[in-house]
């Protein structure tokens, strides 16, 4: 067995793509700014009626603005999302990729069930088009759920690691513990981490159906964020600069909120191991990005667990009120938002945040964080 190398990894890039705009800086201006996504997409599907009328999406991305018209035209959605904001991460990191790395260079990326609209419609062919079942077999690489990370591999020309964590709400932590383990045993010295989701009239009607009764909830969205997680010890004998240290990642399964065992207590539990582990006391923690949404049998248990460990006084960041409900994503945008926070401010330097998720059914997690600015790289963005 691979010894585990000694250092966690760190960030040395990252990307948001969403309703509030394109790129790190974009999200950042207006996570800081306190901006609301929220827009009208009536009219975003040809002949697809939606349940609510505003949602954080974005009706106006396509694929080929960021991507060029070649090889663009059978993207699914939350693949487009994957590529073009792995292609924004690589833009922001100063790790240069070559020959000698890109087999070292791998990806993991989060999902649901990857592109839910794109798999129900190849079932839908299967079923209604003459046969023998006249499907476009060009679609097909879009029905399974490792289309986004492979996409993005062959994309970027990344040949390491390519792995998709399938684990609904918590995929975007899940997908960075892997990303953790697979670097700790020396499987990989950079990984392109993240996660995805698609708004889509499949799931707007699926959310109704199960929360359409909850009137303080957060709306939908969409979008994508990738890291550029590498090997901190490489990093640092290069002299360069981290975005954040990631030490700590703590993961346990319950009942459903509201059940025995208690997920309020195990999320305690979790995010008492990950401080264990990062070697930090809950007094130092100064941002605690929960993945609350406004349904309270659910941010109930989320509350309890943070209240245990960290107080009820330590600040709240909660991000859905920004881009949305973004199932899949939506880890991965808590983490962003505290990348946000430290990207311009100095005086966070080396400060410790929490990242939490309670699922419906009962899976909690919690990541923890040390940011620092991009002024220690010598330029802001």
């Amino acid at each position: 067995m691979t010894p585990d190398r000694g250092a966690p990894p760190v960030v040395t890039g990252w990307s948001a793509l969403s309703s509030l705009g394109t790129g790190a800086d974009a999200f950042a201006a207006a996570v800081r700014a306190g901006r609301s996504g929220l827009v009208d997409v009536r009219g975003m599907f040809d002949g697809g009626e939606l349940p609510r009328h505003t949602a954080c999406a974005m009706p106006g991305f396509r694929a080929r603005d960021h991507l060029g018209r070649k090889g663009t035209g059978y993207l699914d959605r939350s693949t487009a999302l994957a590529v073009v904001a792995a292609r924004l991460a690589l833009a922001d990191t100063d790790l240069e990729l070559g020959d000698d790395n890109r087999r070292t260079t791998g990806v993991v990326l989060g999902t649901t069930a990857g592109s839910i609209r794109a798999t129900s419609a190849y079932d839908r062919d299967t079923l209604t088009q003459d046969r023998p079942y006249l499907v476009d077999p060009m679609l097909f690489p879009t029905a399974v759920m490792n289309s986004a990370a492979s996409r993005c591999a062959v994309w970027h020309r990344l040949h390491g690691v390519n792995a998709t964590v399938a684990g609904g709400q918590l995929a975007g932590i899940d997908a960075l513990r892997y990303g953790r383990t697979l670097m700790a045993r020396g499987h990989a010295d950079a990984l392109l981490v993240g996660a995805v989701e698609e708004f889509s009239p499949h799931m707007a009607w699926g959310d109704e159906r199960l929360y359409g009764s909850e009137p303080g909830r957060a709306p939908l969205g969409e979008g994508a964020v990738v890291l550029v997680a590498e090997d901190a010890e490489r990093v640092r004998a290069s002299g360069r600069s981290a975005d954040a240290e990631l030490p700590a990642v703590a993961f346990g399964r319950f009942a459903p909120p509201g059940g025995s065992p208690d997920p309020g207590k195990g999320l305690a539990d979790c995010i008492d191991r990950a401080l264990r582990q990062a070697g930090v006391h809950a007094d130092e923690v100064r941002f605690v990005a929960t993945g609350e949404r406004g349904i309270p049998h659910l941010d109930a248990a989320e509350q309890a667990g943070v209240d245990a460990v960290l107080g009820p006084g330590t600040h709240r960041l909660r991000i859905k009120e920004l881009v949305g409900e973004c199932h899949a994503a939506a880890g991965m945008f808590q983490l962003a938002a505290l990348l946000a926070l430290h990207r311009n401010d100095p005086a966070l330097d080396g400060r410790t945040s929490v990242v939490t998720s309670v699922s419906s059914g009962g899976a909690v997690g919690a990541a923890v964080l040390r940011g620092f600015s991009r002024t220690r790289r010598g330029h802001a963005g």
